[in-house]
């Protein structure tokens, strides 16, 4: 059974504490740490964590040693600029380490983390939109060859979460608030997703190119952005996002197109499709049509990661997510950055 310590009772604490709940037979959380004493205490209430701190050195210094019962594994659900500093106490004793993504708030500090860590303990990033099952299925359909070689990818993320509602509310900073107070916000908090995502659909990815921007006055980081990428095989691979599209709902939702060289897979929303030669069928009707319940799969998404994490700690395999990995993400975004402009664009509209 292994021991889980979680840093961090903020937002996506829960999702991380219910794909926990879910695993019981393998794996039990122990404690919780978290400043807002508060926070901890309504998340250990809420999942039956019997121990909570104030600090993680605290976490800790009180469950780990050589006891049975001390936690064997951290969970880092702390904002990304305390995951440095945890996930190299961690390191410290040696336990294992999931750490949400992104592994530091620059690729400079991530890569430092990871040569810090290197060798002392097992890390994997909590990298968990490629675990969503409709891209579980989209990477089987492209592994079999379906839709032959990849030749164009048109991934976006259109919500209108950054324009006021009825009651004058943001729902993106109503859902997360600490969106507001990030510097680079659109990128490196959400479409990092995306460009793991691809990455783990697609193979290696270099940036070509990429425009970032900023019209909402109540985040301080990108809050539309576009990147232009290509793969190994020359395929030509964009992504854009933007969280004050009129007309789109304020809940995010991928639209994605891979054209390949004999078919076509379409996501949109909570619709999958797979599109191949006519055949019986014209070439407009869909070889697999697929509804996808997106709240089932975003939970399962967590689950997946989670799974995954235990998996490896069993076999000893590499991790999916392994730090080397998620420095390839991370220079992608580090890049789009830099060739975009750094890391709070202009205010315009």
């Amino acid at each position: 059974m292994i021991r889980i310590g979680v840093a961090g009772a903020g937002w996506v604490s829960g999702h991380h504490l219910e794909a926990w709940r879910q695993l019981a037979e393998r794996a039990t959380v122990v404690a919780i740490a978290d400043p807002d004493l508060a926070a901890g205490r309504s998340r250990a209430d809420a999942f039956g964590i019997p121990a909570v701190y104030g600090s993680v050195d605290a976490m800790l210094d009180a469950e780990s040693g050589e006891s049975g019962k001390s936690i064997n594994a951290i969970d880092v659900a702390a904002p990304r600029e305390f995951h440095g500093p945890i996930c190299r106490m961690a390191a410290d004793r040696g336990l294992a380490i999931l750490c949400q993504k992104p592994l530091a708030p620059t690729l400079d500090e991530a890569e430092e983390l990871v040569a810090a860590v290197e060798g002392r303990c097992r890390l994997m990033v909590h990298e968990n939109w490629r675990f969503r099952p409709h891209y579980r299925r989209i990477a089987d359909w492209l592994g079999a060859g379906h839709i032959g070689d990849v030749r164009t990818v048109s991934l976006s993320l259109l919500t209108s979460g950054l324009l006021a509602d009825a009651d004058g509310q943001l729902p993106a900073l109503v859902r997360q608030p600490m969106l507001a107070t990030l510097d680079r916000m659109l990128v490196m908090e959400v479409l990092i997703h995306h460009v793991d995502t691809l990455r783990f659909l697609l193979g290696p990815l270099q940036l070509a190119g990429a425009t970032l921007g900023r019209s909402c006055k109540m985040v301080r980081g990108e809050d539309r952005a576009a990147l232009l990428l290509t793969t190994d095989t020359g395929a030509a691979v964009t992504i854009v996002g933007d969280f004050a599209a009129y007309g789109y709902p304020p809940q995010q939702r991928d639209q994605l197109e891979i054209f390949g060289t004999r078919g076509r897979v379409s996501l949109d929303g909570d619709r999958l499709r797979r599109f191949g030669a006519a055949g019986p069928r014209t070439l407009q009707e869909p070889e697999e049509d697929v509804v996808i319940d997106l709240a089932a799969d975003y939970k399962a998404s967590y689950l997946g990661a989670l799974t995954h994490f235990l998996d490896r700690l069993a076999d000893g395999r590499p991790f999916e997510t392994g730090p080397e990995d998620n420095l390839q993400t991370l220079r992608i975004v580090e890049a789009a950055y830099r060739v975009g402009g750094g890391s709070v664009p202009s205010l315009s509209r």
